[in-house]
């Protein structure tokens, strides 16, 4: 699994930091069918967590109604230079990581 993180790099301590991440992943829900009319065993990301400096900020537990390649969008405070680090794992146990520096001044 991809993904992409966007975030401000620098910023004054006390500001929002806006963090942004797509991940590449099909969120099959397992209610299709493939053409020989096998059903599509369902896939999604179950488990998707950020920390910023080691400490967790923000936690999403997701589910079939998540459409392909999900998007979140949130806010932390800056408190101080560090990574902001996102970890997520689907029903496959499959798993994935993406992380941004952010430098804070001031």
């Amino acid at each position: 699994m991809t993904a992409r993180i966007e975030v401000q790099h620098e910023v004054r301590r006390g500001d929002p930091i806006e963090v942004r991440i797509v991940i590449q992943h099909p969120m099959e829900t397992g209610f299709r069918y493939d053409s020989l009319g096998r059903q599509t065993p369902r896939n999604v990301i179950h488990r998707f967590e950020c920390r910023y400096g080691g400490v967790e900020v923000f936690r999403a537990s997701m589910g079939a109604g998540i459409a392909a390649n999900p998007y979140l969008k949130f806010f932390v405070r800056a408190e101080r230079s560090g990574d902001i680090e996102c970890r997520w794992v689907d029903q496959e146990n499959a798993s994935g990581y993406a992380s941004a520096r952010v430098t804070v001044n001031g």
